[in-house]
């Protein structure tokens, strides 16, 4: 089933315009609206966040705007530059989370996310990713994934929550009650339709299709069928220069899984030819399968490092033939680079003066490709005292961080996800617990270390500015040693709440 996402974001023109300006940009709690012409009218095009809530709206008069809030800042609109950046950002989006992807003018992007979202941990993971990304790059946006374009578009642009998934096979059940203005349809045909008395998109579904076209034109019934999937809608991918592809086009369309697995390898064969001319090589590679019947098939594969073998890169794709759907045939293959990075010459080791290193990477990505990239992952230390901050997760192959681990002080080798709360019988301040329940085990200490003890890092936030935590390392009377500590210094209680908790285990 496809699936697809649509991303809106409300504020675009001035989020691009503050993005553009810097710190010269007007504070965020600052109403800003962008003015543009209507004709002869100077008129609102669009607001930001603090402007809509004092009441203002897109298409009401400039000198209105400004009568109506003191202190409003007002600059010109650029459409043309709104509409560039928009491409740019699609672009972006495309490279990172989807092989198909568009701009969805004016104010909003699309992304076909069939088969690509277990590689970003799942579907809620992957919108909650996209959004705070663009939360954190200045660019509010609410995400909806849905089994259509039309669908998508029309949840993000309604739903009151950030993120909305509508599960696979629901999408029409989700569209009966959303406003009729969600049909991307012109400003006038919505209009005509509420006089006429309809609200809902599930009442103009119900309504013989006959009489709305007559009155409405053909554009009604079409984007009707686009949203609940009767008629496909296929997302022409947003397309640079300096994008390396190669494509070939069949006289018969083709649906053989030996037949696409062997065209492949002739594409794969074709780009890297073309990379080698160029000095890169690739890390992430889209295959486009146009089918007969106007819908786009779409595989993506990544690498660990840049590559340039045919062989692992066509084995690569061939492992995904699986999960495409031919259809009727497929009558066009795309092949995209869409992440290249330059690959210099690398020298070949005699085995008579050294043995060569063992390359892993085949073997990275193979696996990579088909759990995610999210699940291969190494651990890496971070400079911090505080153990949960002290490590975090890199890529497979990426290059060793000079940061090290304390030795002080040995350290467990698992470490809880969060600390656990237990129960102790221990002498206050210094001592280690005599006894604990964790999990309802009760445990017997035999012996003990420590304690360590580790203070709060104020720059973080200043309820750590006086918070410490002692750390002991004891072991129970069967022989397992664990990791706990007591929030506080056990006298000061601004140091913490002096309980205990359990932290990781040894062995």
């Amino acid at each position: 089933m496809t699936r697809v996402v649509s991303l809106f974001l409300p504020t675009w023109s001035t989020d691009r315009l503050r993005r553009k300006l810097g710190d010269a940009a007007p504070p965020p709690e600052v109403p800003l609206v962008l003015i543009g012409r209507d004709a002869r009218r100077r008129v609102v095009s669009a607001v930001n966040g603090a402007a809509l809530g004092t009441g203002l709206r897109v298409g009401m008069a400039a000198t209105k705007a400004q009568a109506l809030v003191s202190g409003l800042v007002t600059m010109d609109a650029d459409l043309k530059a709104d509409a560039e950046a928009l491409e740019r950002l699609a672009l972006w989006a495309m490279q990172r989370y989807a092989p198909i992807v568009a701009a969805d003018h004016p104010d909003g992007i699309v992304l076909d996310t069939t088969g690509a979202d277990h590689l970003l941990g799942g579907e809620e993971a992957m919108l909650s990713q996209i959004v705070q990304r663009f939360g954190a790059s200045g660019i509010y946006a609410c995400a909806a994934i849905a089994d259509t374009w039309g669908a998508a578009h029309a949840l993000a642009r309604t739903s009151a929550a950030p993120i909305s998934i509508v599960p696979s096979g629901s999408s029409a059940a989700a569209l009966e009650q959303l406003p009729i203005t969600a049909l991307r349809l012109s400003a006038d045909t919505a209009e005509s339709l509420r006089i006429l008395g309809f609200t809902t998109i599930g009442q103009l579904d119900m309504t013989p299709r006959a009489p709305l076209t007559l009155r409405f034109g053909p554009e009604l019934g079409r984007r009707l069928d686009q949203a609940y999937g009767r008629i496909a809608e296929p997302i022409d991918p947003v397309r640079t220069s300096d994008l390396i592809e190669v494509r070939r086009a069949f006289a018969e369309p083709i649906g053989a899984s030996e037949t696409i697995a062997r065209y492949i390898g002739k594409l794969v064969e074709q780009l890297c030819a073309l990379l080698e001319t160029k000095g890169l090589g690739v890390r992430r590679l889209d295959l486009l399968l146009h089918r007969v019947d106007n819908r786009i098939e779409a595989v993506r594969v990544g690498t660990a490092l840049a590559v340039r073998d045919v062989r692992r890169l066509t084995r690569l794709l061939c492992d995904k033939i699986g999960t495409i759907d031919p259809g009727f045939g497929i009558e066009l293959m795309t092949l995209v680079a869409t992440i290249a990075e330059p690959l210099g010459m690398k020298q070949t080791i005699s085995s008579l003066i050294e043995e060569p290193e063992a390359d892993v990477s085949a073997l990275i990505d193979t696996l990579t490709n088909r759990v995610g990239e999210t699940r291969i992952y190494r651990v890496a230390s971070v400079a911090s005292d505080v153990p949960e901050r002290s490590v975090k997760r890199v890529p497979a192959l990426s290059p060793d961080i000079a940061e090290t681990w304390p030795f002080d002080w040995p350290r467990p080798t698992r470490l809880l996800k969060f600390p656990e709360r237990i129960e102790t019988v221990a002498l206050l301040p210094d001592h280690p617990p005599a006894s604990f329940t964790w999990r309802g085990i009760r445990h017997r200490i035999k012996r003990a270390d420590g304690p360590e003890r580790v203070f709060g890092e104020w720059w973080h936030r200043d309820a750590e500015m006086s918070a410490v935590r002692d750390y002991f390392i004891v072991e129970d009377e069967a022989g397992e040693r664990f990791w706990v500590y007591r929030a506080g210094d056990g006298e000061d209680a601004d140091t913490g709440s002096h309980h205990w908790f359990m932290h990781g285990l040894f062995g």
